[in-house]
């Protein structure tokens, strides 16, 4: 009879943990199709993409303290080290694309269409692909080390410190640095910007603190080496806060990184490749672009490459806030697209194009006009101050362009076109900007480097307008 008592008890106490868990799980999807389905537009846009332009703007800054500190021990070979390898620590965003962009995109058209299941399933395979490629990727730079570095473009004098800052940043940091950017993706996409935005931002913080503890003489002196061991203990932290919150919420949140839900789905895998796969070309075209740009302007010696890294980098600033707030309405377009609400998609989009282009034509002439005092903040060398100087005048007219291209291409992947993301990345780079690089040193040798990308830029940001009317288009046809 006892043994009858306690099993019914047990039983009567699993309904209950049961129906508590669906009572929560409820509540939480009431939240979520409230943010996506009724909140005002603005609050909306507010709510996604404040915290992951803020956490764009942290991540921007914790990639200036890098060239910062390192700028301040006026060491032209160590600032060249971090700029050359940058490239490599950029094909990183080729497996965050590949598997952060898809999966994200994925899961919130899922969302939209109340298919919970599926957003499980596609976060689960989206994590266990972005770490497994991650190591991958670890394991190849570490066994091609001396031909990687003849290629990024670093000689007998740069490699030393160029491997040392890339064994911290990629043999050992680079499953962490895409898992860190990935799981950002992944709670994003169900509309928890914040906490996304916290999680990076935990670890963009942390390595502003230990900078100038590794890297100073006064530390740990260890240069570009300190640089790169700092960013690797601040994505691990940061990685644990991801995992410590999917642990806390793990009976709310839709994102899952259980083994157990990762199994084989056609469906899934077209889903995530269809979005990621153009994200991830788009990604690589970026890096062949930067170490074109890199091998030319290594010809001029160190002083210009250490001027380039610098006056990218802070044109870096304002493009880092423009590609966070396109990525931060992602979620609220495809939700939309996928519940076939329309209009509002439409109001979302047409909202950030009027908030957006005048702050970056602001930002650009801000830029122009002190080039010079930017570009002295990170170093005291006359040589370098001129270089950078007419390299960020260059790169700072791209800026209202670079903001409506990112936007485009935002669009097109939260809405799953991309075969359209595709064809942008391949006019950016193949057609349009690789080409300008080889024909501008030609006829100015060094100094048209930087106007290769504001070409590029005008030419897509036109084709952008004329591809986002097309969508608005097709959209009032199918609402007719």
């Amino acid at each position: 009879m006892l043994t009858w008592s306690t099993k019914e008890c047990d039983s009567r106490e699993y309904a209950e943990l049961k129906l508590r868990k669906a009572i929560d799980m409820k509540a939480q999807t009431a939240d979520k199709n409230f943010l996506f389905e009724s909140m005002p537009i603005s609050r909306a846009v507010a709510k996604l993409a404040v915290p992951t332009i803020l956490s764009s703007l942290v991540m921007v800054l914790y990639n200036l303290a890098d060239t910062y500190f390192v700028g301040m021990l006026n060491d032209p070979l160590q600032n060249a080290a971090v700029t050359l390898a940058a490239p490599v620590l950029l094909a990183f965003n080729a497996v965050n694309n590949l598997f952060g962009v898809g999966t994200s995109s994925m899961m919130s058209r899922a969302l939209g269409r109340k298919e919970y299941d599926m957003v499980r399933r596609s976060s689960a395979m989206g994590f266990y692909c972005a770490l497994f490629c991650g190591a991958v990727f670890a394991a190849l730079c570490t066994v091609c080390k001396s031909p990687l570095l003849h290629l990024l473009g670093a000689d007998q004098v740069t490699a030393p410190a160029t491997a040392a800052y890339m064994l911290w940043t990629v043999s050992c940091g680079a499953v962490p640095a895409i898992l860190n950017v990935v799981l950002a993706y992944l709670v994003r996409s169900e509309g928890a910007s914040l906490h996304a935005s916290i999680g990076t931002m935990s670890g963009c913080l942390l390595n502003i603190v230990l900078d100038p503890i590794f890297i100073m003489p006064w530390g740990l002196d260890m240069g570009a080496a300190g640089a790169g061991l700092a960013t690797f203990l601040s994505n691990c932290a940061a990685c644990c806060y991801f995992f410590v919150l999917l642990y806390v919420k793990r009976k709310s949140t839709f994102v899952c990184v259980n083994p157990r839900m990762l199994r084989w789905d056609a469906a899934i895998a077209l889903g995530i490749c269809g979005v990621g796969i153009p994200a991830a070309i788009q990604n690589l075209l970026n890096v062949t672009g930067m170490t074109i740009l890199n091998n030319f302007t290594s010809e001029f010696g160190a002083d210009a490459v250490a001027a380039m890294g610098i006056s990218q980098k802070i044109s870096m600033v304002p493009l880092q806030i423009a590609l966070g707030f396109s990525q931060g309405i992602m979620p609220l377009i495809s939700y939309n697209y996928a519940s076939g609400n329309h209009p509002r998609m439409k109001k979302a989009i047409t909202f950030a194009i009027k908030l957006m282009m005048p702050a970056l034509f602001c930002v650009m002439a801000l830029f122009w006009i002190f080039s010079s005092g930017l570009t002295r903040a990170f170093m005291e060398n006359e040589s370098i101050i001129a270089y950078g100087t007419e390299f960020l005048r260059g790169f700072s007219l791209s800026m209202p362009f670079l903001g409506m291209d990112f936007l485009a291409v935002g669009v097109f992947q939260a809405l799953g076109k991309g075969k359209n993301a595709l064809i942008f990345a391949l006019m950016r780079k193949i057609v349009l900007e690789i080409p300008a690089l080889f024909i501008l040193n030609w006829l100015f040798p060094l100094y048209g480097l930087p106007y290769a990308q504001p070409f590029a830029e005008m030419v897509l940001a036109a084709a952008a307008v004329f591809m986002l009317r097309r969508i608005f288009r097709q959209c009032n046809m199918r609402q007719e």
